[in-house]
């Protein structure tokens, strides 16, 4: 990950907490596939996902922002977010001209 896009995606996150209430952050394991990503879910379930240089990072960043931190692979992931999927897939299903 660059300096550049580290910045861009730092940014991004700390945005996404600032304007949603109740953010949780699920840090997620570099895979062969991907890289580490810090997942944040915020009360109502509406997630975003950004790439991140190291899971400590991750965990820093949020924390220093009030965030409270998990890691993905030992407590999973929220019902709400679930939840707020499954809702954006039923709306999408019922407008589709939208």
């Amino acid at each position: 990950m660059d300096r550049a896009s580290e910045k861009v995606d730092r940014e991004y996150l700390e945005e996404f907490i600032r304007s949603r209430r109740g953010v949780e952050g699920y840090v997620e394991p570099r895979t062969t596939v991907t890289e580490t990503t810090l997942l944040l879910v915020a009360i109502d379930g509406e997630w975003t996902r950004r790439r991140v240089p190291s899971p400590a990072w991750a965990h820093d960043l949020a924390n220093g922002l009030g965030v409270p931190s998990y890691d993905a692979a030992v407590v999973g992931y929220p019902q709400r977010m679930r939840d707020f999927n499954r809702r954006q897939s039923e709306q999408r299903k019922a407008d589709p001209g939208d």
